[in-house]
C-alpha cells in the first residue's frame, strides 16, 4: 500500500466511523472518481488520481491539498507555473530553500505574510 493511499485511506475510515457519508461509494461520487478506482488507490494497486481529484479528496478530509499532492509525488500546477514562469530564478530558489530548516522556511513565511518581505 502505497503512503499516499494508506493515509487516504486511514482518514476516510475514521470519518466514517462517525459519518456514513465517507464510505468509498460516496466520497468517490463526491470526488468524481470511480469507487472501485478510489479502493485500488486507496489499497496501493493503483496510482495516485489527476491533482483536480486529488484536491477535492483533500478537501473532502479536511486535508492539505498541497500536503496530499507531495504524498502522490505531484505538485499543484499553479506551483509548476510559477516555476515555467521563471525558469532562471525558482529552480534555484527552491534548492537553496531545501536546505534551510522547517523553522527557518516557516520564519520566512511569517516575515513574508506580516511583512510583505517579498513583495516589490
Amino acid at each position: 500500500m502505497s503512503g499516499f493511499g494508506k493515509d487516504i485511506r486511514k482518514t476516510r475510515k475514521k470519518r466514517y466511523e462517525k459519518d456514513k457519508a465517507y464510505s468509498v461509494r460516496k466520497m468517490a461520487a463526491r470526488v468524481g472518481i470511480e469507487p472501485s478506482y478510489l479502493s485500488k488507490v486507496e489499497r496501493g494497486k493503483q496510482p495516485p488520481p489527476s491533482e483536480r481529484a486529488i484536491v477535492s479528496i483533500a478537501k473532502e478530509l479536511d486535508l492539505n491539498p498541497d500536503k496530499l499532492l507531495a504524498r502522490a509525488g505531484k505538485i499543484s500546477s499553479d506551483v509548476k507555473a510559477a516555476i515555467i514562469e521563471k525558469p532562471d530564478l525558482m529552480p534555484e530558489l527552491v534548492r537553496k530553500l531545501k536546505k534551510r530548516s522547517r523553522r527557518q522556511l516557516m520564519r520566512l513565511l511569517d516575515q513574508h505574510n506580516g511583512n510583505e518581505l517579498l513583495n516589490d
